[in-house]
């Protein structure tokens, strides 16, 4: 069972760090329009998709539902393992 919590903190660890460089990037277009910028953006937006229709940009610049996306992803990955212990 703990390796099965290490693989779902492995890759919560590694989502959370394409999105925090997928949000850095975003403030320099033209590393944003790379190559690894539109790679990003495939693996990113999708996610990012539905928070942004949720949260509306404050001020119509300041885009906080990143922040959000982070706190949901934790939570999923916190419930994963809570009901992955429920089980075991």
């Amino acid at each position: 069972m703990d390796q099965v919590e290490s693989y779902i903190w492995l890759l919560y660890n590694i989502y959370r760090t394409l999105l925090i460089i997928y949000v850095l990037m975003s403030w320099l277009p033209s590393v944003k329009e790379s190559y690894i910028g539109e790679l990003l953006g495939k693996l990113v937006e999708p996610y990012l998709k539905p928070f942004r229709r949720i949260i509306p940009p404050i001020g119509g610049v300041l885009d906080i539902s990143p922040i959000i996306a982070f706190f949901a992803l934790q939570f999923v990955a916190q419930g994963l393992i809570a009901v992955l212990r429920m089980f075991a």
